[in-house]
């Protein structure tokens, strides 16, 4: 697992993309270890702060080098008083910046054709993914998906980085009207996809997992858990899944993950505690 930094970072940039702000931080050391599914945890406000849980965002892209050092970008959505302070940064603060965190997208041995999923600003992993994967000789198909069109993130770039992009929004303001499962069986079929990697809310992920399980495709997912520390501390993000002896288990998201073996996550169990979880007895159930 790649060994996490914290450092003071510095706000290089922060700018208005349709309904998300796109984060560029001076962080030295962080860039050099990150790969596509890791997320970068944020402190919020400044030492005399009363919000004292990070805020954790997938890291969209990194520069390892440049005029300033550095560069770690995030997509950000603001949600609550922390995000609202992110917002409001300028160029030159500072913010204490945790990463990279997590377990990154695991890349195929040999070239195969692969779809990219990302639903929101989910999608901010996907791009820099799709480059790895095609320095390994693989295609790449994306489909982008949001409500609205303010709400999609990264369609310029998923032109440039895919064969093919598919854009979805659910109120029919741009691309096809519906949402990023609709398109996505004929995808896998037309294109003979092996692999599906997805990032977006929890009910896609779990609609993404079960089309490419039809189609007989291998999907990884990045959840979008809450994750209050980050390290593997708070117990915030667990989620049940089944492990390599067949068991159940509360894993969290933040150090077993973020990127999951899709089909070993139980969808539908997300946000509560089946009986047959190993230790349940124990969790009071």
């Amino acid at each position: 697992m790649t060994e996490a930094l914290q450092v003071t970072g510095e706000v290089l940039s922060l700018k208005r993309v349709g309904a998300y702000h796109h984060l560029t931080l001076v962080a030295p050391g962080i860039a050099e270890r990150t790969h596509p599914g890791h997320f970068a945890a944020l402190a919020i406000g400044d030492r005399t702060s009363a919000q004292l849980l990070r805020r954790a965002f997938s890291i969209y892209r990194v520069r390892a080098s440049g005029v300033y050092g550095g560069t770690v970008e995030v997509v950000l959505a603001v949600h609550g008083a922390g995000t609202a302070w992110l917002s409001r940064l300028r160029p030159h603060d500072a913010v204490d910046v945790v990463g990279p965190l997590g377990r990154p997208f695991s890349l195929p041995q040999e070239p195969v054709s692969c779809v990219l999923v990302g639903g929101g600003y989910g999608s901010a992993p996907m791009f820099t993914l799709a480059e790895r994967l095609q320095e390994r000789g693989c295609t790449v198909h994306m489909v982008l998906g949001a409500s609205t069109e303010e709400r999609l993130f990264g369609t310029l770039d998923a032109r440039r980085s895919a064969q093919s992009t598919l854009v979805t929004t659910v109120d029919g303001s741009v691309g096809i009207q519906g949402v990023v499962t609709d398109p996505l069986p004929d995808l896998i079929r037309r294109t003979g996809s092996e692999v599906v990697y997805a990032c977006g809310p929890m009910g896609m992920l779990a609609a993404v997992s079960r089309v490419a399980a039809e189609h007989g495709a291998w999907s990884q997912c990045a959840v979008e858990e809450s994750m209050a520390c980050g390290i593997g501390v708070c117990m915030t993000c667990v989620l049940p899944v089944v492990g390599d002896d067949g068991e159940s288990r509360f894993v969290r998201s933040c150090v077993d993950g973020p990127v999951f073996d899709a089909s070993r996550v139980r969808w539908d169990d997300v946000g509560s505690l089946p009986p047959d979880l190993v230790g349940a007895d124990a969790m009071g159930a």
